[in-house]
């Protein structure tokens, strides 16, 4: 938690509004990064087409919340599925693996990590979006080890691969 209030100022982001990433698969705004809330909170809003999600993995730094604002993503926590349409939250504290994937054509969601830090990881592995839409599909498999290693540096833990376990 912050501890110097006065430096941190009100935050207004609109619809399309904060710094674009292409990661994941998916167009990510960031709304509120750790720069901007004195490292209290970090609000991504994700734009990402079916079957964009994350690797099955651990955050050891920070909780991870989601709210789905249109479609519909699956979810896998602690060992439980659960289909999330639009107006779901879903929780996912530290230290409990998880991974979601977007299960309808294409899915909006913002995705909020307490303490701010995840923002950076999102910087770190994906790139500047060149234009404000959902990425082109990759051309090759992404490079499992080099993903693996970044994301240790940033307290996540990768533990398996992309998509729900059976």
């Amino acid at each position: 938690m912050s501890t110097n209030t006065d430096a941190i100022a009100p935050i207004v982001a609109g619809r399309d509004e904060g710094e674009a990433i292409w990661a994941f698969g998916g167009l990510a705004r960031i709304k509120a990064s750790g720069e901007s809330t004195g490292g209290d909170v970090a609000v991504i809003e994700q734009l990402a087409p079916r079957g964009a999600g994350s690797p099955l993995h651990v955050h050891h730094r920070e909780h991870e919340w989601f709210y789905v604002i249109e479609g519909e993503l699956t979810f896998w926590v602690g060992g439980e599925t659960t289909v999330a349409p639009a107006g779901s939250f879903v929780f996912g504290p530290k230290d409990i693996p998880h991974t979601f994937m977007v299960s309808s054509e294409q899915a909006r969601f913002l995705l909020v990590a307490e303490p701010a830090g995840f923002d950076r990881f999102m910087r770190a592995a994906g790139e500047p979006a060149p234009r404000p839409e959902i990425p082109p599909a990759p051309t090759e498999a992404p490079d499992v080890a080099a993903l693996t290693a970044l994301a240790a540096e940033y307290g996540i833990e990768i533990t398996g691969p992309p998509g729900i376990p059976a």
